[in-house]
């Protein structure tokens, strides 16, 4: 029969006449046959199968085989024995190679036939011995998927014992590390990866079944990756793994990896690297969140190093590989942690700019759906990185027009992702017990490291920075090669905004800016330093401006500082700010006017004096005042009950000349003082009198902190009101009429002509006690509205006003109507109304402390734009206020329950600056501040004016304004990048360390102290903590 069936197979008669022929020849393996002419078959059918030039005589050879072997089991087993299968293994059958897939075909046939057999048990121990041994010659990935598949089907046929199976899997790992495709056309693809997936699914398979194989695979897996061997790259198969470890694993898996001394920085890297190639592995799943999950474990134990260089090193081919939709998923989420936890440096990001516009109109193109997607997600992406990295116009513009139709995110939702990302924002695999570096809090905001008693300095610069328009303004500002106290705080602005830090060092900043009267290290009033820097920088520019006007006529400074000189003042009147172009940066965000118009009752003539103010400081005044109030102040003045204002102010000329010296008008009793510098009012006209006008405000205040029993807390409305209110100058403080050339009763009022971007006020807590020699400080509590309006009288023509002095002579035959058209050019309208300006409160600065002499300041702050939160109105109708002739305004306003919207629809708005720690707060917090902690009171207030002009147009001359802020000057930038790096480095040698002296010391336990019934400005460690090695009791202002 073998030899019948020979020559059939190999004559030459037609194909159809063979088959028939050939399954005749099957149908008689039923009939009785020798051993010897089976064992004939047997060979024939097996030189076929493994030998036949043609798939019919292997077809043929397999039939036969299969048919014999079933209906002669006997005679089968004993062909098919221990010397047959091992000689196939180790030498092949005749020409054909022990390695051709064929033979493990072959096998797998045969174990089928005889599974019922006693002799099956010895070829199960042969082959996985023989199966060990295969791995370890590193088999192509067909043989090798071969050899999966038989012993997938058998079993049996895999090492046994922890020892041989462990070897086998960590072999068998090795073995897809040498894996290489072959082709690269689609159909030799798709074959290679179902190769590696049939591999790759008997390593889950041996792993499921004796999970002790799975962490030293592993640990196979990461020595194969992080070998530094430039000789062999391990192939990207190993992908094909990872989809294959229990997502469980992940964080014991990458804590072990991070925290173990003995895995070098190198090693870390490569393996790094490596496994971000594994990306482009098409049916991979996970591999981006293992990915991710070691990028997040070394961030979290400060081993910066490694991120930089992956990551500038490898986020190109992330990038590149959004080009392929089977790898896209994996690949975006990768990239957006890349490049959202850089914060460092734009480096990183810059690197893929040129290519985003290329992809976006790809996606566009494709019009799918999942294209969309991707799309919205990447629009999202680039979104915060240029709002992060703004000032790089020339980049950014062909990406902001390629994507000008898709959503783009909110600013909030920016900076939750961006402060959701950072390194320094990961949690620390370390030992609880360890303390480590940390970054930014969740607020994204910096801290201000007290450098000994600077809180005053740190609560003011906080709110400053959080004056949105005037930080944009300083930032806006080219002052390169300028050494300007404005160039100090553009430089502290923007190292506030851009630093990895938590906390800055203000060091540069505080020599120069630190009042020379200040003592180093001691306790400091934070409104006196506020006006001293705000002069500093009005004075400065205009010093500067008037160099530059005058360069032409200069002849005592030679060319070269000249040019310096001109170039130093032109910079400040680039900041894109609408208004006059002779005003200083300082005028036009805080600069306002106010008008004092004296009356005198007995002639009627008038004297009138503008001046300009930086803020208005608001004064307590005892309850006995009202008793002194003449009925004309108390008709107008119905609020006005134990109040006194204050507003340091300065004359400025028509010509400008007049520098802005934050002048002091005393609204109340000469004993309360501010803590600025007193001007003296003798060099003006009546000044004396003017002073002394103001007695009759207050005649007692030896006791400043009694109040009236049963009255409620007042507010800032009611101190601006009194402020604001008529007053009738009689008795002692009798005006002085050089008309009548005597004394004589006069009303005196006050009025706002020209409102500041930023209303800043200062309630003055401090008073003078003469029989003690000490400030003592008014600890009432103040109610802070959210929405104040401010009372705006202008006028349709300019009043008389002699530089800026008084004015007399101007008669007034009565009051009233007439006293209007007194007061206007003839034919003019009549005089305005006061126009109510609403406000909105941006920064509170707090003192903690029972006096002057000690204490400590922090602030609240927000981040508030001209334009306002949405939702906000006023009705000016309903809302009447301050002038003479008008009712004051009283706590039925609106704007209460407007407070109540704005604050509910606006969470986590608010921020607790405290010297370097910043946190979330609320609207409510800052309100309750005092009646929880009496020792925490209000002390300055920054109000931003809304529907304001003077905002910024995010596409502005000077350069693409991405997130609101400027661009950063190229040499800021560099040193910010410059900074982050250092910071970077810092916390890996620190994390090191730590981990050393972990190693090698019991951790002791610290308890972390925090009360959260401890006030923010408490001295405690919720508080702002100080420095400075002083303990005295006199200088414990933080």
């Amino acid at each position: 029969m073998d030899k019948i069936l020979e020559g059939l197979v190999s004559s030459s008669h037609p194909l159809p006449l063979k088959r028939v022929i050939v399954r005749r020849v099957v149908e008689s393996a039923e009939t009785p046959l020798s051993q010897a002419q089976c064992r004939a078959m047997f060979a024939l059918s097996t030189r076929l199968v493994l030998q036949g030039p043609d798939p019919f005589q292997r077809q043929v050879g397999r039939q036969v085989l299969e048919a014999y072997g079933r209906y002669h089991r006997a005679e089968f087993e004993a062909f098919f024995n221990r010397g047959l299968v091992l000689g196939l293994l180790q030498r092949g059958y005749g020409e054909l190679s022990n390695r051709d897939p064929a033979i493990l075909d072959y096998i797998q046939a045969g174990l089928r036939l005889i599974m019922s057999c006693p002799s099956v048990l010895e070829l199960f121990e042969l082959l996985q011995v023989e199966a060990l041994r295969l791995v370890c010659e590193r088999p192509a990935p067909l043989l090798c998927a071969r050899l999966c598949q038989l012993l997938g089907d058998f079993p049996q046929c895999l090492p046994r014992g922890r020892k041989l199976s462990l070897a086998f899997c960590q072999q068998l790992v090795r073995s897809i590390a040498h894996f290489q495709s072959q082709g690269s056309r689609e159909a030799e693809l798709r074959l290679y990866v179902s190769q590696v997936t049939q591999v790759s699914g008997l390593l889950r398979s041996v792993w499921k079944a004796e999970p002790d194989t799975l962490l030293p695979s592993l640990q196979e897996l990461f020595a194969v990756i992080s070998a530094a061997d430039t000789s062999f790259e391990p192939s990207v198969a190993l992908a094909s793994l990872v989809q294959h470890i229990p997502l469980q694993m992940i964080t014991v898996l990458i804590r072990s990896l991070t925290t173990d001394p003995n895995v070098k920085d190198a090693s870390m890297t490569q393996a790094l690297c490596r496994m971000i190639d594994w990306l482009s592995w098409p049916l991979a799943q996970h591999v981006e969140t293992w990915v991710i999950a070691l990028l997040k474990g070394l961030a979290a134990v400060q081993k910066f190093t490694i991120l930089i260089d992956v990551t500038l090193l490898k986020i190109e081919l992330v990038f590149n590989r959004l080009w392929f939709p089977l790898v896209r998923p994996g690949a975006l989420a990768v990239l957006s942690h890349m490049l959202l936890s850089f914060q460092h440096s734009p480096e990183a990001f810059h690197l893929i700019v040129p290519h985003v516009v290329s992809l976006v109109h790809s996606f566009k193109r494709d019009g799918l759906p999942s294209s969309t997607a991707f799309l919205m997600q990447l629009t999202e992406l680039i979104h915060c990185m240029m709002y992060h990295y703004s000032g790089f116009p020339e980049l950014y513009e062909p990406i902001l027009e390629a994507v000008k139709d898709m959503p783009k995110p909110t600013e909030e939702k920016i900076k939750l992702i961006l402060s959701q990302s950072a390194w320094t924002s990961q949690s620390s695999s370390l030992p609880s017990c360890l303390s480590r570096l940390s970054g930014k809090s969740e607020t994204g905001k910096t801290g201000l490291i007290n450098l000994g008693n600077t809180c005053y300095m740190n609560s003011v610069i906080q709110a400053l920075f959080m004056a949105t328009d005037f930080r944009r303004h300083v930032l806006s500002l080219n002052l390169n090669g300028c050494n300007s106290l404005m160039r100090k705080l553009q430089h502290l602005f923007a190292f506030l905004a851009h630093t990895q830090r938590e906390a800055y060092a203000p060091r540069i900043f505080f020599e120069a800016s630190r009042p020379p009267w200040f003592t180093p290290r001691s306790q400091q009033d934070c409104s006196e330093y506020l006006r001293f820097l705000l002069d500093r920088l009005h004075e400065e520019e205009r010093t500067l401006k008037a160099l530059s006007s005058a360069k032409t006529s200069e002849s005592i400074m030679n060319e070269s500082q000249t040019q310096e000189a001109v170039h130093k003042a032109q910079v400040f009147a680039e900041a894109p700010c609408m208004g006059s172009e002779e005003r200083t940066l300082i005028e036009k965000m805080f600069g306002g006017k106010l008008k004092t118009t004296i009356c005198c009752l007995n002639c009627k003539s008038m004297s009138q004096k503008e001046e300009a103010f930086t803020d208005l400081s608001l004064a307590f005044c005892p309850p006995t005042s009202l008793e002194n109030v003449g009925p004309k102040c108390m008709e107008h003045s119905e609020v006005k009950d134990d109040y006194v204002a204050q507003t340091n102010t300065s004359a400025t000329s028509p010509a400008g000349e007049t520098p802005l010296n934050n002048l002091e008008v005393n609204g109340g009793c000469d004993t309360i003082m501010n803590e600025g510098t007193i001007k003296d009012f003798s060099t003006e006209p009546n000044s004396e009198n003017t002073t002394n006008s103001e007695l009759n405000k207050v005649q007692d205040n030896r006791d400043m902190s009694q109040r009236l029993v049963g009255k409620n807390t007042p507010s800032v409305t009611d101190l601006l009101n009194y402020f604001l209110a008529p007053e009738i100058l009689s008795g002692d403080n009798k005006y002085y009429c050089e008309k009548c050339a005597s004394l004589q009763n006069a009303e005196k009022t006050m009025q706002i002509i020209e409102e500041p971007e930023y209303l800043i006020l200062t309630l003055l807590r401090f008073s003078y006690d003469p029989k003690c020699h000490i400030r003592r400080k008014i600890l009432d509590n103040v109610s802070l509205p959210l929405v104040l309006e401010l009372p705006v009288k202008r006028a349709t023509s300019p009043l008389a006003v002699v530089s800026g002095g008084w004015s007399v002579g101007v008669e007034i035959s009565d009051i009233g109507e007439n006293l209007a058209k007194k007061l206007k050019p003839s034919g003019a309208d009549e005089v305005t109304c006061p126009q109510l300006v609403p406000y909105m409160l941006s920064s509170v600065v707090v003192h903690s402390g029972v006096s002057s002499e000690s204490g400590h300041y922090y602030s609240y702050a927000r981040n508030v734009t001209g334009s306002g939160p949405s939702g906000f109105c006023h009705q000016s109708t309903a809302l009447s206020l301050v002038s003479p002739q008008d009712k004051l305004l009283t706590e039925e306003s609106p704007c209460t329950v407007v407070e109540n919207e704005l604050d509910a629809e606006m969470p986590r708005e608010w921020f607790l600056f405290n010297d370097s720690r910043v946190t979330f707060t609320s609207f409510q917090s800052v309100q309750k501040i005092t009646s929880r902690f009496p020792k925490d009171t209000a002390y300055v207030l920054f109000y931003k004016k809304q529907n304001s002009t003077c905002g910024f147009n995010t596409n502005s001359a000077n350069g693409l304004w991405v997130n609101g802020d400027p661009p950063l000057q190229k040499d800021l930038m560099d040193a910010i990048t410059k900074d982050n790096k250092l910071y970077l480095q810092e916390q890996e040698l620190s994390a090191r360390t730590q981990a050393l002296q972990a190693a090698s010391a019991s951790c002791s336990f610290r308890p972390n102290g925090f009360d959260d019934n401890d006030p923010p400005g408490s001295c405690g460690p919720t508080g702002g903590g100080g420095g400075g090695g002083f303990s005295t009791v006199g200088r414990l202002v933080f």
